[in-house]
């Protein structure tokens, strides 16, 4: 590496002995690759000499003696150009020679069809725009590995050209699409703070930092729930923010401690409207993004079509473990009842973080019938302290989870606007944070000051972008669909 970029470094200041300026100001592009080549015949007939122009990276160069083949690729596409002594001059076709494979160059020229028909520009004069002073990687070598694809993201997107570029492309199409969707089921888009006060709105561990001006400490938000149900509070019916959310977290591949997460709250609605909202937004996602509502994701087809099967949760954990919560009404007796079945119970959490355990462990299971898309329903009352009481169990939620694939990917409830019960939830979450839950939400007083001026009923939603995104991708990491991860730190920064 350090004998190719001091090579590279030479040449570059050979062209600047010329007088060439490696690095230009501006540049000229009459034409991306695609267009040029998407209507070749057409503008081959109509061009004359010098009246296209192309930009883009030096991507192969083979010099023949008094002429030379090269291809340029930009972000549209990649086509061969063709430069000869006659045409360029003896000086400008030499420093041909002082061009590396990544440079970037301007070309102007006409259009023509070599003797096997090649779709050809045919170079009248062309400038160097970008001195390249590292060598890409080996196409069929280096970018195979990949956590170096993960942690230089230029370099995956430069080696695997459209195949890499195109899972963020369906990232960026399934964002929009469900922008779309929501914009015109009436939502309003809304911002709200990233640097909090104080965190809440999910079950999680934040990140902390200082304000210097304000001398106080300062939280990344976990969630954006309590400050949109404040803007429900206020008067606005539908609202939702599409941002990223931070949590000071594990990493696998469902989990980046940075993440994108949209959040909806609908008034006057309750968890049943939206599980149709999801389920109808999901399918409208795929027909837009993918053509279809039947996606394919890791080897299994999925159907999005509305309506999804709603499974109890305790239903399926008896179904699928052997161990029927119901007759273990107590945190002891649940996790005996756990261990005597092989799985781990953490003596520090309460019954609804076992019961949230036993969920986990049944998914990682790869049942093939939890692959496909369904809601998972009525979760334990003490694991759910935002969301409102079961209409017709007492120690349920109304909340549910859409997976899709064996992933979690949401969170939704009839959202709890009983302002003493609320209250109530969060002192309990207190009570389970001085037990060693450090992940058991805080107590927010002005939220609470928010609630007792009068909530309507509303339902509520937090769908995982990155998650969505891996579906529709067909992505197995979620490090694959967002552009810059978090990483640990590699040797280099040992």
């Amino acid at each position: 590496m350090t004998d190719e970029r001091d090579t590279r470094i030479q040449r570059l200041h050979a062209l600047r002995e010329q007088g060439i300026n490696p690095y230009p100001n501006a540049t000229t592009r009459t034409h991306t690759v695609a267009e040029l080549l998407a209507h070749f015949d057409e503008l081959k007939e109509q061009g004359i000499t010098g009246s296209f122009t192309i930009t883009g990276r030096l991507r192969l160069l083979r010099d023949m003696g008094k002429s030379a083949f090269a291809n340029i690729e930009d972000g549209t596409g990649r086509v061969q150009v063709y430069f000869r002594i006659n045409d360029l001059g003896e000086t400008a076709y030499q420093n041909l020679k002082l061009l590396d494979l990544g440079d970037f160059v301007q070309a102007t020229g006409y259009l023509f069809n070599t003797r096997t028909g090649e779709r050809t520009l045919h170079v009248v004069n062309y400038q160097l725009i970008s001195k390249s002073l590292r060598p890409l990687p080996e196409k069929y070598h280096g970018l195979e590995d990949k956590e170096i694809r993960q942690r230089k993201r230029y370099l995956d997107l430069i080696a695997n050209g459209e195949e890499a570029r195109q899972v963020f492309v369906i990232r960026s199409r399934t964002i929009s699409a469900m922008r779309r969707y929501l914009d015109r089921h009436d939502f309003i888009e809304v911002e709200t703070p990233i640097l909090q006060p104080l965190y809440g709105g999910a079950t999680a561990r934040p990140f902390v930092t200082h304000h210097n001006a304000l001398d106080r400490d300062l939280y990344l938000r976990i969630a954006v729930e309590l400050y949109l149900k404040r803007l429900i509070v206020g008067g606005f019916e539908r609202v939702y923010e599409i941002g990223r959310d931070f949590r000071n977290e594990g990493i696998d591949r469902s989990h980046n401690p940075e993440f994108t997460m949209m959040e909806c709250y609908q008034a006057y609605a309750d968890y049943n409207d939206i599980m149709k909202l999801v389920e109808e937004m999901i399918a409208s996602i795929a027909q837009e993004v993918k053509g279809s509502p039947r996606i394919t994701y890791q080897g299994t087809e999925i159907d999005l079509t509305p309506p999804w099967p709603r499974i109890p949760l305790l239903d399926a954990i008896a179904e699928y473990t052997g161990i029927d919560a119901n007759a273990y009404p107590d945190r002891d007796s649940l996790a005996a009842a756990m261990r005597a079945a092989g799985y781990e119970a953490d003596p520090k959490l309460g019954r609804g973080r076992l019961i949230d355990d036993l969920m986990k462990a049944m998914l990682r299971r790869g049942i093939p019938a939890l692959k496909q898309a369904f809601f998972m329903i009525d979760y334990p009352l003490d694991i759910s302290p935002l969301a409102k009481l079961h209409r017709s169990t007492a120690t349920l939620a109304e909340r549910f989870q859409p997976f899709i694939g064996g992933l979690e990917c949401g969170n939704a409830f009839t959202e709890l606007n009983d302002p003493l019960d609320q209250r109530a939830r969060f002192e309990d979450q207190m009570r389970q944070r001085a037990q060693g839950d450090e992940e058991a939400q805080v107590l927010d007083e002005d939220f609470l000051e928010a609630m007792e001026i009068g909530m309507p009923p509303t339902g509520g939603l937090g769908i995982g972008i990155d998650r969505l995104a891996m579906l529709m991708a067909d992505q197995e990491s979620i490090r694959d669909v967002i552009p810059f991860p978090t990483m640990r730190k590699s040797s280099e920064e040992m």
